[in-house]
């Protein structure tokens, strides 16, 4: 039989109330209470009954993580540090589903009975309809990755322009002007911002690109792979390659090496978000470190403290992008 809060309430000589506030961090049981309750349930290795819980407190204890899309453009990186993040937060006080925006049909299911909280990692401006549903019914919500002023909807976003900005002003200090784009998905925020970047860097140094310098890619391994044989195939390539993602620049740097070419003896490539593999890599791959997970758990931390308060903040907060210099740049002589 499976161990219930009368149980850990017996044992601690306490009330099951008391026991369910401090299992919940309830500011009204004091500290030295709260740990020995936690103590017992964690000595009977006691499991939260979630669905007792929100018959008595009016909750469902579910949050959702949402993303733009799971099947196209939303890489393996990104996805595992947004989610490393969050859960990081929320442990075991909820219980977290993930969906696509693109797997809803419609959004009736989507109430303050079935959600205490949600957090979109939004990539298009398609997500609007979504987040003004959720804003409507009063549900808690964080959008992270896009700008968005939607009344009662905090916004955490990375100044993304900047750091494609930062990344191939680096290509050029380095003596590179032959410098091509893989672009990211079309319709992706990311994608615009990251290539607004690029090409303000361009203009700002006064280095002019041709089209066919310039390739759109879907933010996955196979259309940076396809993008960089194109460029290999011209008669004049280009010395350096800026990617719009790492997932990108990763298929990129094997195009190069399966033809019999070195990066970034060859061809140098910088990337964006700093994901879990680009320090792994051979070379190391340069690229812009765009904190995923910092957001995410920013996010929810902002989100949890919203639910708790029964608040809804309306805020855009901003974090930097910074270049991490690693070996996949050449320095070319002058």
């Amino acid at each position: 039989m499976s161990v219930t809060i009368k149980d850990i309430a017996k044992l601690a000589g306490v009330s099951h109330t008391t026991v369910s506030r401090a299992l919940n961090n309830s500011p009204l049981i004091q500290e030295e209470t709260k740990e020995r309750i936690r103590l017992i349930a964690e000595q009977l290795d006691y499991t939260p009954n979630y669905s007792a819980k929100s018959l008595v407190l009016d909750r469902s204890y579910n949050l959702g993580l949402f993303f733009t899309t799971l099947s196209q453009g939303t890489s393996a990186g990104f996805f595992y540090e947004a989610i490393r993040g969050v859960n990081s937060v929320i442990q075991d006080r909820y219980q977290l589903i993930v969906k696509g925006i693109d797997d809803y049909s419609s959004f009736q299911s989507i109430t303050r009975k079935s959600f205490d909280g949600i957090i979109i990692v939004s990539q298009s401006d398609d997500d609007q309809s979504i987040i003004e549903h959720i804003a409507s019914k009063g549900i808690p919500l964080v959008v992270l990755n896009r700008p968005v002023s939607t009344a009662g909807v905090l916004n955490i976003l990375s100044d993304e322009e900047q750091g494609a900005f930062l990344a191939c002003s680096y290509l050029i200090e380095q003596g590179h002007t032959r410098i091509a784009l893989i672009e990211g998905r079309k319709g992706f925020k990311s994608a615009q911002n990251r290539k607004d970047g690029f090409e303000r860097a361009m203009k700002h140094y006064g280095i002019s690109t041709p089209p066919i310098y310039r390739v759109p890619g879907l933010y996955d391994l196979e259309s940076g792979h396809k993008a960089m044989q194109q460029f290999l195939a011209l008669e004049e390539r280009p010395t350096a390659v800026f990617s719009c993602n790492d997932e990108m620049a990763l298929g990129a740097m094997k195009a190069i090496s399966e033809a019999g070419m070195q990066v970034p003896a060859d061809i140098s490539v910088v990337g964006f978000d700093d994901t879990v593999f680009a320090a792994y890599v051979t070379p190391a791959l340069t690229t812009v470190r765009r904190p995923i997970e910092q957001i995410s758990k920013e996010g929810a931390v902002r989100l949890l403290g919203n639910i708790e308060n029964k608040q809804h903040e309306t805020e855009q907060v901003l974090l930097k992008t910074e270049l991490v210099v690693r070996e996949s740049v050449k320095k070319l002589s002058t």
